[in-house]
C-alpha cells in the first residue's frame, strides 16, 4: 500500500482494486481505526474509502434527499403517493397451482 496525500491534506492508503478484493478485511480494519483509504484501477483513482464516523452528514432524510436530487442522482416524486389498497381474498386453489398446471 502507497501512501498519498490528497487535495485535503489528508494522508489516506493508496491500494489497487486487486489488492483490495485480497485483503478486503485488512483494509476494512484499517478503515475502522480511522485511516482513509484511495482505491485505484490501472492507477487512476475510482474510490475513496472514509470512515463512517468522519462521512459528511445532513440532518433528516428529506435534507439528504433534497441533496441527491441537487446532484441529480434521484428524482423526486412529483405526486401524491397512491393510497392503501385492502388485501382481498380469493376462494378456490391457489394461484401457482393453476399457474403449474398450465404449464403442463
Amino acid at each position: 500500500m502507497d501512501m498519498t496525500t490528497v487535495a485535503k491534506g489528508d494522508i489516506v492508503g493508496t491500494v489497487g482494486v486487486g489488492a483490495l478484493k485480497t485483503g478486503f478485511a485488512r483494509y476494512l480494519r484499517r478503515i475502522k481505526r480511522g485511516e482513509e483509504i484511495l482505491v485505484t484501477r490501472r492507477g487512476k483513482p475510482v474510490a475513496r474509502l472514509i470512515p463512517i464516523k468522519s462521512a459528511p452528514r445532513t440532518g433528516s432524510l428529506e435534507a439528504r434527499l433534497a441533496t441527491l436530487a441537487a446532484q441529480g442522482r434521484v428524482t423526486l416524486p412529483t405526486r401524491r403517493p397512491l393510497k392503501r389498497i385492502r388485501m382481498v381474498r380469493i376462494a378456490g386453489p391457489p394461484i401457482s397451482r393453476t399457474v403449474i398446471e398450465d404449464r403442463r
